[in-house]
């Protein structure tokens, strides 16, 4: 094949025991002019033997061995071997769907102001899953189209990095992957929300997380809460922030002051806290005041919503709604 009409990034490093199967169901894809482009960072397990092996099996993959300079710079290297304008990612421990590739290239082709699609996804194995993981799960599927999904961007990372297509054309030109200390992927839908990129996911479950104590969501810096924390704070003063130098948060409880040394070590400072707690309002909190909710409005300046407690943000978006603050102009979700 000279041209394939979709090429698949698959950055691996020591994923002998799972990396099989991944290969397994991309082989298995009834969409088959693809070209799947496997950079191997480094690894000292039978990784490489696997691939070399897949490779002579199979001429779509091709195999870049890398000297283990870590994820992003693979991502990179992958991304500029692609030679397709449609690029999917995949990982070496998950498993797609076999219909996965072709109904995302469909998306796309079918969709000229897509620019990234994915699917609904489903962690496994299902037995260990903690509640904030199937929390997750859920609340991701839920994010149902691109309206959506900016909506909620803000929240949370809104797509599974290795369940996504997206046109190459538009990652490369927002400077592809980018190594800043926090999550790549987070800050890679970040700016291309920023730029405009339109986002689609599909209703089916095309994709298959695994769920594992090796997973890097789980061990690296980059995806602590703190990183992402950072990685929100800093896209946000490239847009709804701009300019401001202080605003209101939402929530007085560990996360709202998690937010408050995070948003200043970007120059903003918290104006005043809202919150519910009796016992709370009136005081005055790092040199700002609480107050209660019935105290705010969209006069005081932007408004972050920072309560962390598990299904509170319905009820916080409808009370700022109801109070007179327009989101996505004068509030955001950020938890």
């Amino acid at each position: 094949m000279t041209s394939p009409r979709l090429s698949i990034v698959l950055p691996v490093r020591n994923e002998a025991e799972f990396l099989p199967q991944a290969l397994a169901s991309m082989e298995r894809q009834t969409f088959a002019e693809w070209e799947l482009v496997a950079v191997d960072d480094g690894s000292t397990d039978a990784t490489p033997l696997i691939l070399a092996t897949a490779s002579r099996r199979d001429p779509r993959i091709r195999v870049i061995p890398f000297a283990g300079r870590g994820l992003v710079p693979a991502l990179n290297a992958g991304l500029s071997a692609c030679r397709a304008p449609f690029v999917a990612r995949m990982d070496g421990d998950d498993i797609s769907h076999p219909r996965r590739l072709e109904l995302q290239v469909a998306c796309l082709e079918s969709n000229p102001a897509v620019g990234l699609v994915t699917s609904a996804f489903r962690h496994f194995p299902r037995s260990r899953l903690r509640i904030g993981m199937l929390a997750y799960e859920t609340w991701q599927n839920s994010l149902d189209s691109h309206e959506a999904i900016m909506r909620d961007r803000f929240v949370e990372s809104p797509f599974v990095h290795p369940s996504v297509m997206f046109r190459k054309e538009l990652v490369t030109g927002v400077g592809g992957y980018r190594d800043m200390g926090w999550a790549e992927d987070y800050d890679l839908w970040l700016r291309l929300a920023a730029a405009g990129v339109r986002f689609a996911r599909l209703p089916q479950t095309l994709f298959f997380w695994r769920d594992r104590p090796g997973r890097a969501t789980r061990n690296m810096a980059e995806y602590t809460a703190a990183a992402f924390r950072a990685c929100k704070v800093h896209h946000l003063r490239q847009g709804f922030l701009t300019g401001v130098d202080e605003v209101v948060l939402a929530g007085a409880g560990k996360e709202g002051r998690a937010w408050r040394v995070a948003l200043s070590g970007e120059g903003v400072a918290v104006k005043c806290w809202v919150d519910v707690d009796p016992r709370k309002i009136g005081r005055m909190l790092h040199g700002a005041p609480v107050i209660g909710a019935d105290a705010a409005s969209p006069a005081m300046g932007r408004l972050l919503i920072t309560v962390g407690t598990r299904g509170a943000r319905e009820e916080l978006r409808s009370w700022a709604t109801v109070a007179g603050f327009r989101e996505g102009e004068d509030f955001l979700c950020v938890t």
